[in-house]
């Protein structure tokens, strides 16, 4: 046999001659055909069982006549599997249309913004506090028995809280008692004494001292008795603190002490707290400028607006109480109340809150949902569609609040179509779908 393509002989070509191969070897020409007996030599690989010299019998004509005869239905399907690989790989003339492969652009919806005349409001930081607090203490001394309530539940004003031991009280009101009735007995005596030394003072029985001393003793018998009754008094008032009743109506927190504990020896000892928060209040502050808005335009009277700390509005509308009575040097604002209902119990003391304070009109604003405003390292920005179907971020500057949206004050004219649903994906210069808002 000839010896395989390389080595540094020529090139034979083959010629076949009484049944046999002779002459030169051939070199296959073409891109295609190269491909072609590449997959030729793979094949005869496994034929031959030598997968170390695949290609060898692509110089073999003899090797490459037995393959073609007993693969030939595989080798008449090689150029179709070329072809298609061959167009496969053919690049492409330019990028498909949409964001990705493939991919129809991304839907958003917009609104078309238009001038009017709107309500201008401003947001305030505040804290809510209750209406009424109460401290709930144990005004006489003695042990803790019992605990009436849940913890954490409304309480009428008057209802029994705790139970504090009282049969020291008891024991002290009786003695009081029995104090009163000796004090009346004695007054009685003295009361007695000094009719009859009157009687005898008519008749110059005895002296006018003898008269005075008989009056002195019923005015002292008198004041004892008046005494023994503060006395009688005062226990029937400690024996009624036994009994921890609320002072207010309101919500009532946890216990501060645990039954068994010695309570109000010397000082008033704190059981728990009760707080009234429907209504509820809210104290918030105002620059002077915008306070004088508020005072000169109509919106005076206007309902104040809660937003909770989650960025949801609160249900119920306010009303402002008052203000301060002067204006904090230090900071230039204006101390503010405000009441809020809260029948749910959802506003709680302490909670930090954003008030929205009406205050003048906007003519010819230009406003924008709260959603549609972005927030970048440039600014606050905007998304718009223009009309070529392509996103572009449009810096902007607000001037306040009107309802759930934001005044525009810079960056919009009217008639631009804002992106306000959607944004997350849309990015400047992407194509969109833009729809119209619902």
């Amino acid at each position: 046999m000839p010896e395989a393509h390389g080595g540094g002989r020529e090139n034979q070509k083959w010629k076949r001659r009484d049944g046999q191969w002779q002459g030169r070897s051939w070199r296959p020409e073409g891109g295609l055909m190269r491909c072609g007996i590449i997959a030729i030599g793979l094949l005869s690989a496994s034929v031959s069982g030598n997968p170390a010299r695949p290609f060898s019998v692509c110089r073999n004509p003899a090797v490459l006549e037995t393959i073609l005869k007993r693969h030939c239905p595989l080798v008449r399907l090689l150029p179709f599997f070329m072809l298609t690989a061959l167009a496969a790989c053919k690049p492409q003339s330019g990028p498909p249309p949409g964001g990705m492969a493939g991919m129809p652009p991304p839907e958003v919806e917009v609104i078309t913004v238009v001038p009017r005349s709107v309500p201008r409001s401003v947001e305030a930081p505040g804290r809510l506090q209750a209406v009424r607090t109460a401290i709930v203490s144990a005004r006489v001394e003695g042990i803790l028995e019992q605990r009436t309530y849940v913890e954490g539940s409304e309480v009428k004003a008057g209802a029994v809280l705790f139970r504090i031991d009282d049969r020291t009280l008891a024991a002290n009101l009786a003695s009081a008692r029995a104090n009163l009735a000796k004090s009346q007995a004695q007054a009685l005596i003295a009361r007695q004494n000094q009719e009859r030394m009157q009687a005898l003072a008519g008749s110059k029985a005895i002296s006018q001292q003898e008269l005075d001393q008989a009056v002195a003793t019923k005015a002292q018998a008198d004041a004892e008795v008046a005494a023994a009754k503060a006395d009688l008094a005062r226990g029937e008032i400690d024996h009624s603190y036994a009994k921890v009743t609320a002072p207010i109506s309101g919500r009532i927190g946890r216990a501060l002490i645990s039954e068994g504990a010695l309570v109000g020896k010397n000082e008033a000892t704190p059981l728990a707290n009760i707080e009234q928060y429907d209504p509820i209040w809210v104290n918030f502050s105002q620059s002077s400028a915008e306070f004088l808005q508020l005072r000169q335009g109509k919106a005076a009277h206007a309902p104040l607006k809660l937003v909770l700390e989650n960025g949801r509005e609160y249900p119920h509308p306010g009303k402002l109480l008052f203000n301060d009575l002067a204006v904090d040097p230090a900071t230039g604002t204006v101390g503010l109340r405000g009441e809020f209902p809260n029948p749910a119990r959802l506003l709680l003391p302490g909670q930090f809150v954003s008030v929205r304070l009406p205050v003048a009109a906007v003519d010819n604003a230009i406003v924008v949902p709260q959603r549609a405003l972005q927030v970048s390292p440039q600014g606050q920005v905007v998304l718009l569609v223009g009309d070529d179907g392509k996103v572009a971020a449009q810096p902007v500057k607000t001037a306040g609040l009107s309802g759930n949206g934001w005044i525009i004050s810079e960056g919009l004219k009217g008639g631009e179509k804002v992106i306000v649903s959607g944004v997350q994906k849309a990015r400047p210069g992407m194509a969109v779908k833009a729809v119209a808002a619902k």
